[in-house]
């Protein structure tokens, strides 16, 4: 478990610009110490605890240090699968839903890094889902990447242009899953 962390893993795990980590550092809102003859900012974790407590800031990215991916489908082979890929993989902390509204929920609730989108889901389609993502500024960040099985090129284009990352079709190898998820994710 880390102890000390940088102005960009302040940010990283704040989800908060690395500039907005500096100012709050420099005007003492968020306390911790310069490294001595540089200007690095270094910032304890109990400091850091405390900050994301005063600012409301869910403490779940600060514990796993795993990236957090939501998998969406209503296939539940395919959410089975995927969630083993990823993880026997060990880098990531992962919950599911199988529709729109789900989705909705949980993407709240557990604040993803990474969405696996199917594109057909019951109630809604990926197209919706994204263009609800991306327009809410706490998700800015959150990168999605569609799913699906039967979809035309225009469609994907225009998943692209809505706010998807990434888009892999069924079936799909491990390889090209987890080429996708890292380089969303910027693994690669």
């Amino acid at each position: 478990m880390k102890d000390l962390f940088t102005t960009g893993e302040a940010a990283e795990i704040c989800r908060v610009s690395q500039q907005t980590i500096i100012r709050c550092f420099d005007s003492g809102r968020l306390r911790g110490f310069r490294v001595p003859g540089s200007k690095f900012r270094r910032i304890p974790r109990q400091n850091l605890i405390k900050f994301m407590r005063d600012n409301n800031i869910p403490l779940d990215n600060l514990d796993s240090g795993k990236k957090k991916v939501l998998v969406v489908d209503d296939d539940a082979e395919i959410v089975e699968l995927i969630s083993d890929i990823l993880s026997r993989d060990g880098r990531f902390d992962i919950r599911t839903a199988s529709s729109g509204y789900e989705a909705g929920m949980a993407t709240q609730q557990f604040r993803p890094d990474l969405i696996l989108l199917d594109y057909m889901l019951p109630d809604v389609n990926g197209n919706v889902v994204c263009q609800t993502i991306r327009s809410n500024p706490e998700f800015e960040n959150t990168r999605i990447i569609i799913v699906s099985g039967v979809i035309k090129q225009e469609e994907i284009d225009q998943l692209l242009r809505s706010g998807a990352e990434s888009f892999i079709r069924k079936p799909f190898t491990i390889a090209e899953l987890t080429e996708k998820v890292d380089a969303a994710l910027q693994f690669a």
